[in-house]
């Protein structure tokens, strides 16, 4: 149970028929664990009488509860973690914080959470309703608004409640006595801070672009009042930190407490919270407990990147990912640190390791960066550790610059070919059309970048695209503080397990969607090849270019998809067709519709909001620090540095259609029907048509 408001009748007298009349009404706010004795002592001190004085008049005389209580509307406004609200019904136009969100109206003996949360309703409403207040008298237990005219009648009084932050207006006229022809020169309500509550609503999207200008506009629209820039961008500014669990000191400030609950709501979850000198932020690393346990149903290659965060004090972000049995992103651990360096990756690697163990079949992927070769070196030297075969093409088109088509053309089959001989041949191609090509590349390793020479099964991943996916997902987030930006993970990762497991539970199929669908494309091709079966295990599967053997009991095809993939290839699915073999029992498990359902069977449980919080007391005295960052001068960059050879598309307007530029930028005159430019050839504008009979006859005179 959390507080509980109580209503106190003073001054009124018990008649004959023991009803309670008269008197006043008076609200105490009790906490859950107060005692009797501070029930007494705030009763006291409501009383302004002695607390011995207020113990003996206390009536014994049992009384019915709530008798002759008159209706009295109790509204507390909250804003949850994501920056949800609720309160009273009564909005205006798109809700007063704005879309959605509803403060309501201010009427007497309606409760407030705090003095701000008062003064923001009010400010709002003066907006609202065309009328400025000034404070006319504001103490810490009180504060008396009145109309900026003199002879103006309307006022507001509103008290502070007894042992507790909750404000209540006690008088509200509502009624004004202003001259009509009063205007007052400018809006002394709308501050930044003000602006910002009315804005929130529509940034509760971090991916959202919502400009300084959009803010004046808006402003403008709802509540007719002009704000300068600056206003709109402080109050966008306030309407961050608001949503974003306050400004980026506060959010460091708040995240032990958010971790502990994070543990507490999902049992089994690992959290480590690293700190250096001076309570200073280091290091975090987060896996769910629903990710612990599903990675032990997915294929045991795990892609590895790292990305930097855009907030004030930086930082970079370290994901692991993998594919699950409908190749779609699995999250495995997250991690937050200072830089890329040797340090942060190895104690990161270090924290996977000790989490999800090591399989004797583990592949690492990545791309070349040196600190992460380190640091699997270190940590995990029994793992493969293959190399993303889009970063080493970028690589190969910085060095080999005047080669680019020929090297994409050849090198991108020379590293997805399962058969040796096959590569070979497309190895010597390569090296062919591009000389030098050759030592370069087994320098680096002709197995951490091919798929035929990798001493483990790397399946299908040759690359680190599911990084990268998850990276671009966040792109946004990263800009966040900390606890908002851990957050918003947790709840992208709330959402996928929850759409997946849904997706999961409803399949029909004995393999999972995507791989049905891949068997059957498989199948369609194998229906053309010819079957020649040399005994009951042996075969030889006679393909339009050439022939190719499987042999039933070893699971091989000499193609090598088969063994490589775990997944029929087309040529095994041909003898399937003529033989009693089943193609769902050559598929490996991983890729099973009971192994996708038991890969989201863990749950990760949403964090009730922050007043809800039950923080042991060393964690809530813990006071983190933000770490140690050199400031730059400027505007700090969102948009990262392309990587070497990286070609970065070029935007495209959606209104003209043409390229290099956006809708908000486009200055290109657009025709308004295709019969314009005929009537009015080389202009885009439309040609008015003369329908008045005075503008025909002007017309005919020309």
């Amino acid at each position: 149970m959390g507080d509980l408001a109580i209503w106190l009748r003073v001054g009124g007298k018990i008649n004959e028929s023991l009803n309670y009349v008269g008197g006043d009404y008076e609200m105490l706010l009790l906490k859950k664990n107060v005692t009797y004795d501070g029930l007494r002592k705030m009763i006291a001190k409501l009383l302004n009488v002695d607390e011995r004085t207020a113990a003996e008049d206390v009536c014994t005389t049992p009384v019915e509860p709530y008798q002759n209580v008159p209706p009295i509307p109790i509204s507390v406004v909250e804003a949850d973690v994501q920056g949800s609200g609720s309160g009273d019904q009564t909005c205006v136009e798109e809700g007063i914080y704005g879309e959605g969100g509803i403060l309501g109206d201010i009427e007497e003996h309606r409760i407030f959470r705090s003095k701000k949360e008062l003064m923001t309703c009010l400010s709002i409403t003066a907006m609202t309703e065309k009328f400025q207040y000034k404070v006319f008298k504001s103490k810490p237990s009180f504060v008396v608004v009145r109309c900026v005219h003199s002879s103006c009648s309307w006022r507001m009084r509103a008290k502070k409640l007894v042992e507790s932050e909750y404000w209540m207006v006690t008088k509200y006229e509502k009624k004004h006595t202003c001259p009509t022809d009063f205007k007052p020169v400018r809006r002394r309500q709308a501050t930044s801070w003000v602006v910002g509550e009315c804005v929130k609503r529509k940034l509760i999207n971090p991916g959202r672009v919502y400009r300084p200008r959009d803010v004046m506009d808006d402003m403008k629209r709802k509540f007719g009042v002009d704000i300068s820039y600056s206003v709109a961008w402080r109050g966008r500014e306030c309407a961050y930190d608001n949503l974003r669990l306050g400004t980026p000191e506060q959010s460091y400030k708040l995240l032990p407490g958010y971790l502990h609950m994070l543990m507490a709501t999902n049992p089994g979850s690992v959290v480590n919270l690293e700190v250096s000198d001076g309570n200073k932020f280091q290091y975090l690393f987060i896996a769910f407990a629903a990710s612990i346990h599903g990675f032990s149903y997915c294929r045991p290659v795990i892609s590895i990147d790292a990305t930097h965060l855009k907030g004030k004090y930086r930082g970079v972000l370290f994901t692991a990912v993998c594919h699950d049995a409908n190749q779609q992103i699995f999250p495995l651990a997250f991690g937050v640190g200072d830089s890329k360096n040797d340090a942060s990756w190895s104690w990161f690697l270090g924290r996977v390791k000790s989490v999800f163990g090591v399989n004797p079949a583990l592949v690492i992927v990545s791309d070349r960066h040196r600190s992460i070769n380190n640091a699997v070196q270190e940590v995990f030297p029994q793992a493969f550790h293959g190399i993303c075969m889009y970063h080493l093409l970028n690589n190969l088109k910085t060095k080999f610059r005047n080669k680019t088509k020929e090297l994409e053309q050849h090198y991108i089959r020379t590293a997805k070919t399962y058969n040796l001989q096959d590569f070979h041949v497309l190895f010597y191609t390569l090296c062919s059309a591009v000389p030098g090509v050759k030592e370069y590349l087994e320098a680096v390793g002709l197995d951490r970048w091919t798929r035929s020479h990798a001493p483990s099964r790397r399946y299908n991943i040759m690359t680190t695209n599911i990084s990268e996916s998850l990276n671009a997902v966040l792109v946004k987030v990263r800009e966040l503080p900390i606890t908002a930006f851990v957050n918003e993970i947790r709840l992208l990762c709330q959402k996928w397990f929850h759409e997946r497991r849904t997706k999961a539970a409803g399949c029909t199929t004995m393999m999972s969607k995507d791989i049905e669908t891949k068997l059957e494309e498989r199948k369609d091709r194998a229906q053309a090849m010819g079957v020649i079966c040399a005994d009951q295990y042996t075969f030889d599967v006679v393909d339009a270019e050439r022939n190719y053997c499987v042999d039933m009991a070893l699971w091989t095809c000499t193609c090598r998809k088969f063994q490589l993939d775990q997944l029929p290839c087309d040529h095994v699915l041909a003898v399937v067709r003529k033989t009693p073999y089943q193609a769902y029992d050559l598929c490996s498990l991983y890729y099973t519709r009971e192994f996708w359902h038991e890969t989201y069977r863990g749950v990760i449980s949403p964090i009730p909001h922050i007043s809800s919080w039950t923080i042991p007391q060393q964690i809530s005295e813990f006071e983190l620090q933000p770490p140690d960052v050199r400031t730059v001068a400027g505007r700090r960059r969102k948009r990262r540095l392309p990587s070497i050879g990286e070609e970065l598309p070029t935007p495209k307007c959606s209104r003209c259609k043409e390229r290099g530029h956006n809708r908000a930028t486009c200055q290109n005159p657009i025709a308004l029907h295709p019969s314009d430019e005929a009537e009015c050839p080389g202009s885009n504008l439309p040609t008015r048509q003369p329908t008045h009979p005075s503008d025909q006859q002007s017309m005919q005179q020309l």
